[in-house]
């Protein structure tokens, strides 16, 4: 049976959420509104299973990002109505208290997904994130590198 490009969007997202949420406030408090990146083409194996490294690229910058990645030769947005117009509409007017912006990239293909009233909003799922790095002393990375590369995400 084919799984719908949707159903797996929405399970990497549902097993994602926490990652997903951490990395888009503890970046929007760094730089501002912003896009969560996500390409799922160079998985990274650990003891946790596949882990998949995330950006963030704050609305200055977006534009810029997305006439230059969606612009590659073998690229295709699956949802083709959004065009790089309503991708920074959403940066510029989504709640970052309760929703994130977050482009997948999964082979060729790009997703736009407007994440809204999150069940874990992102401020919570940072918190989570700061307690889990505390309770094992894990050294918390600092502003710059969350930006480079965020916390890993599963599929």
């Amino acid at each position: 049976m084919a799984t719908s490009s949707s159903d797996w969007q929405e399970s990497f997202v549902a097993t994602n959420l926490i990652a997903l949420g951490y990395n888009a406030w503890s970046n929007y408090l760094a730089g501002g509104r912003g896009a969560v990146i996500c390409s799922l083409n160079s998985p990274q194996l650990n003891i946790t299973g596949e882990t998949f490294r995330t950006h963030y690229v704050v609305r200055p910058r977006l534009a810029a990002f997305l006439n230059a990645w969606l612009a590659f030769p073998d690229m295709v947005i699956l949802n083709h109505h959004h065009i790089n117009g309503h991708i920074l509409q959403a940066v510029d007017s989504y709640n970052p208290e309760t929703d994130l912006v977050l482009l997948l990239e999964s082979g060729a293909q790009a997703a736009f997904l407007y994440l809204r009233a999150l069940p874990i909003s992102p401020p919570k799922s940072y918190q989570v994130v700061c307690r889990i790095q505390d309770e094992f002393r894990l050294e918390q990375p600092n502003a710059a590198e969350v930006g480079q590369s965020g916390i890993g995400l599963n599929f």
